[in-house]
């Protein structure tokens, strides 16, 4: 028993005094130089074996989303983990060494590649593998994803998205490499959250993971736009372009300036819309809310142009009426003035064919004669000044009954449709928008 002692303290003493190093670990595996091409196969002792690897991304940020050109760019971690039956050690043995770093060019690796992916990443891959003593392989990858994604803006800027990562091999078939994972959804989106640097107008809500099929895993990104940028530069100034055309109806008719008002409108309307065309596709399967919300605006604004259009000609035909009525007043007082004119001559004289300036010896003739003509010249005179007073105070009050006229018929007319298209007018924008609301705030 003695001697067992001695002998347990003398292991004990030899064991805490030997250095190990990473290099006794690759040469017990014949890790070595010559060597290396021993490990470049699928890491199976028998080929029928399935290599089965376990894959994993946590999303770290949503870099871009490209309505037009229908692209998704996230940066995202991605590890993969699998078995290698051809490494194993014994901890122990080495000084309790469990895992260490080899280069990655020196050991097989799954051909795993996305299908979306449209372009490589520029950056470099991990250049080291982690083994471990019981053959477990890792590897650790961070990559921007440039990927294509088939967007629906429907509802833009309020809509969610789903964009999708499925991972494969490219060179084993389902019977030789099985993909799975070790995180189901709720712990795929926890860590994604965890993670999470920027997410730009983007907010992630859910990360979904799809193992059905065997051969391929297909990882479901959801996400949500901020809407508030889109609506303080676009929607609102668009709203505000309609309340301004709406009101434009206090403006009077008579002048020009509700014509332009409307017309101007109209144009600053056109340019937010060439600025949406500037972030749409060109090619979707259903026509965007906002895209009906800015063509629905403007069709509203056209037709309100073409009715103010329709009621200034109107107004303006009763206006030519009334100018014709106001040149026969003129040519009435003009006829005043020649009247005035005319009574200087007496109807005496042109009874006798001579004039005012004569009178002084017309007289002294006149009394020559008998005075039953003198009687009869004086009755005419009379006559004549009562009628010319009389066709004054007709004419002025004519005149008057003018200027206190009421409108015309056509701009009656005028006012009729300007009241009931200004109801109908109203009535339109209240039942488009709130249709356009409801589809936007729909599930």
């Amino acid at each position: 028993s003695l001697i067992m002692c001695f002998d347990v303290l003398a292991v004990g003493c030899v064991s805490s005094e030997t250095v190990c190093s990473y290099q006794n670990v690759l040469e017990y595996l014949n890790l070595t130089k010559d060597n290396e091409l021993y490990y470049m196969t699928r890491p199976v002792k028998d080929y029928k074996q399935i290599t089965m690897v376990d894959l994993d991304i946590n999303l770290y940020a949503i870099l871009d989303v490209d309505e037009k050109e229908q692209r998704f760019t996230p940066y995202v971690w991605i590890e993969m983990s699998w078995t290698n039956q051809f490494i194993s050690w014994d901890p122990d043995q080495f000084c309790g060494i469990r895992n260490f770093s080899i280069p990655a060019e020196s050991m097989w690796q799954p051909d795993i590649t996305i299908e979306e992916m449209t372009e490589r990443d520029k950056a470099p891959l991990s250049p080291f593998l982690t083994i471990s003593s019981n053959g477990l392989v890792k590897v650790l990858n961070d990559q921007v994803l440039v990927s294509t994604c088939r967007l629906n803006i429907h509802k833009f800027p309020f809509d969610i998205q789903k964009c999708t990562l499925s991972f494969k091999s490219l060179t084993h078939p389902g019977d030789q490499l099985q993909l799975q994972t070790t995180l189901n959804n709720s712990q795929a989106t926890k860590e994604s959250r965890e993670v999470m640097r920027t997410q730009y107008e983007w907010l992630f809500l859910e990360m979904k993971v799809n193992t059905n099929d065997s051969e391929k895993i297909i990882y479901t990104i959801i996400m949500q736009r901020r809407p508030i940028l889109y609506s303080a530069n676009f929607l609102l100034p668009v709203f505000f372009f309609l309340c301004l055309d709406l009101f434009s109806f206090l403006i009077s008719d008579t002048g020009g300036e509700k014509l332009s008002f409307k017309v101007t409108v109209l144009l600053a309307v056109t340019v937010l819309q060439l600025i949406l065309n500037e972030i749409l596709p060109s090619a979707s399967d259903r026509v965007p809310l906002i895209a009906m919300y800015c063509i629905g605006i403007f069709a509203l604004m056209l037709l309100s142009l073409l009715e103010t259009i329709i009621v200034m000609y109107l107004i303006e035909k009763d206006r030519e009426k009334t100018l014709d009525e106001d040149s026969e007043d003129k040519q009435d007082k003009s006829t005043f003035h020649n009247g005035d004119t005319v009574n200087k001559r007496t109807p005496c004289s042109c009874f006798f064919g001579v004039s005012s300036d004569d009178k002084s010896s017309e007289l002294l003739s006149v009394e020559k004669e008998d005075s039953s003509s003198k009687e009869a010249c004086d009755a005419l005179v009379k006559l004549t000044d009562e009628l010319h007073g009389l066709e004054k105070t007709l004419t002025l009050f004519r005149h008057s009954m003018r200027e206190g006229r009421k409108p015309g018929k056509w701009t009656r007319l005028a006012r009729k449709i300007d009241i009931l298209f200004g109801i109908f007018y109203v009535g339109v924008i209240i039942l488009f928008l709130s249709y356009l609301f409801k589809q936007w705030s729909a599930a």
